[in-house]
């Protein structure tokens, strides 16, 4: 055979093994409305830049006829290339072959692929669309599983690891997306994940569910808590996952990358002063106030739609990528809950791991009450506050709106907690707990008219930000328009922060 025929040869297998399952298959696959795996990657990456690896692997199970079966590229493709520039890794699973199911050499074809985004020090996306283990091939296919898994663990806190839902996702194949750092999920008919499927629950629990009811994208969205975010289309959710990569840096090693930026450093925001209401037990929405604050308006919110009586999200402040925590007092008055804790805790940690200072937006009268809320554990999820905060050694900035309230408040990150900086309006209200309910307690024996006057000597000294700034427990008492200056100007002060903590293996995060 001639060098001519050898090359001829090897274009024919690829050209078979880019088909899938086949030219059938594949126009089933985009039937059901689905972009094909090898689409997927292309909208991911800049155009002309991936670079696949192990085309040619192939299976090597004979159980059940598999050695008379063909499975082009093991139904997964994986490798690289540069997502706005910069490089990146992912593996896209194809349904149109064998169900995208995962056998022992599908696995092996993720596992280099992470094993390579690791020591290349770059961000991994898993497009996951797969029926599952393979059941011919048995334990190796969960062998395959415990793989992927590990690799999982070992890249966490290295480099970022973003896994997407466009397909079934089923049993074991769940577990390493909810090991990633964050989950999106296509909200289609073709998009699920659980433990078991709507079979087994009626089976075994009888129970009446359907599989969208079970795992869809906004069941994990609003209840679950598992998705991080939703899109409407396969093309969505590449596009959304591309906008978090400019929020990263590409590994724990590097500074969050910065972008230019139009809106003045400087600029004073009118709107803020008049903003929030002067009663304390009035509801407004805090993602105006952050929007008045942060770049040309622009946040990107992480689980938005679950936990609301909390935000988290992405935002920049003069080019610079920062994570932002913010009570919402438009639900639940802004008090932490189980739900809440666990979201906010998370996220910090995540901004911590990749060096995004955080910025933290204080408006919370406590924690919620009530024997749900007890029985649930509030103590010990509550307690992840205060553990990621101190644990954080990012620039931490907090700003005090309105009511910051006994624990709640230490828990969103006070100078006491972890904050580098403390910043307060003059409506803030730093106190053990609410002005009126303290001092009935105070003043209990007074009689009703000097309890009325005491309780307003009580506010006028207690209710507000200087008790604290004479203390020396936070550092500014500032004009609400002068929020975005002034936090800029210390990000650029602690831009260069250093800590020494002691030397430890871990810490046991009350989990």
């Amino acid at each position: 055979m001639t060098n001519k025929e050898k090359i001829e040869l090897m274009r024919a297998r690829e050209q078979k093994i880019e088909l899938g399952g086949g030219a059938k298959a594949l126009e089933k696959v985009k039937a059901t409305g689905r972009l094909t795996a090898r689409e997927r990657l292309a909208r991911l990456f800049d155009a002309g830049s991936f670079v696949e690896l192990d085309k040619f692997v192939e299976h090597r199970c004979v159980n059940f006829g598999m050695d008379q079966t063909e499975v082009p590229g093991e139904g997964v493709v994986t490798g690289y290339g540069l997502v706005n520039g910069r490089t990146v890794f992912a593996f896209a699973q194809d349904f149109s072959t064998m169900g995208g199911s995962l056998g022992e050499m599908h696995a092996a074809k993720i596992v280099k692929c992470q094993e390579r985004a690791l020591s290349a020090g770059a961000p991994i996306v898993g497009l996951n669309d797969s029926g599952g283990a393979r059941i011919q091939e048995a334990v190796d296919s969960l062998a395959g599983y415990g793989r992927i898994f590990y690799r999982n663990t070992m890249a966490s806190g290295i480099i970022p690891q973003i896994s997407a839902i466009m397909g079934p996702s089923a049993g074991g194949a769940v577990y390493s997306p909810a090991l990633m750092d964050f989950i999106y999920m296509v909200n289609k008919e073709y998009a699920q994940m659980f433990i078991t499927g709507p079979q087994v629950v009626k089976a075994v629990m009888g129970e009446e569910v359907t599989a969208m009811e079970l795992g869809g994208a906004m069941t994990h969205n609003t209840k679950s808590g598992v998705a991080h975010f939703v899109a409407e289309s396969d093309e969505d959710c590449i596009d959304q996952i591309k906008k978090l990569l400019s929020y990263l840096p590409l590994n724990n090693r590097e500074k969050p990358p910065v972008a230019a930026c139009t809106d003045p450093a400087d600029r004073m925001e009118e709107k803020l002063n008049t903003l929030v209401p002067e009663a304390s037990n009035r509801p407004y929405d805090i993602k105006r106030v952050i929007k008045l604050v942060v770049d040309n308006g622009e946040i990107y919110e992480s689980q938005a739609l679950y936990a609301m009586n909390m935000i988290t999200c992405f935002a920049r402040m003069n080019g610079q990528p920062v994570g932002i925590i913010a009570n919402q007092p438009a639900v639940l008055a802004g008090c932490l809950d189980i739900n809440s804790s666990d979201k906010a805790s998370r996220f910090i940690r995540f901004c911590d791991c990749f060096n995004l200072p955080i910025l933290t937006f204080v408006d919370v009268p406590g924690y919620l009450p009530g024997t749900g809320q007890e029985y649930g554990g509030i103590i010990r999820h509550g307690a992840k506050m205060l553990y990621v905060y101190p644990e954080a050694t990012v620039p931490k900035i907090t700003i005090v709106l309105r009511k910051a309230y006994g624990g709640s408040y230490l828990g969103m990150c006070s100078g006491q907690t972890g904050a580098d900086v403390v910043m307060a309006w003059p409506s803030a209200e730093i106190a053990v707990m609410g002005a009126e309910g303290a001092a009935k307690i105070i003043f209990r024996k007074e009689d009703p008219e000097n309890l009325k006057k005491k309780t307003q000597e009580y506010i006028d000294n207690f209710a507000t930000p200087y008790q604290a700034a004479r203390h020396g427990l936070i550092e500014h008492v500032i004009e609400p328009r002068e929020t975005r200056p002034m936090i800029i100007k210390a990000l650029k002060m602690l831009e260069n922060k250093t800590e020494d903590r002691p030397w430890k293996k871990h810490g046991n995060i009350p989990l």
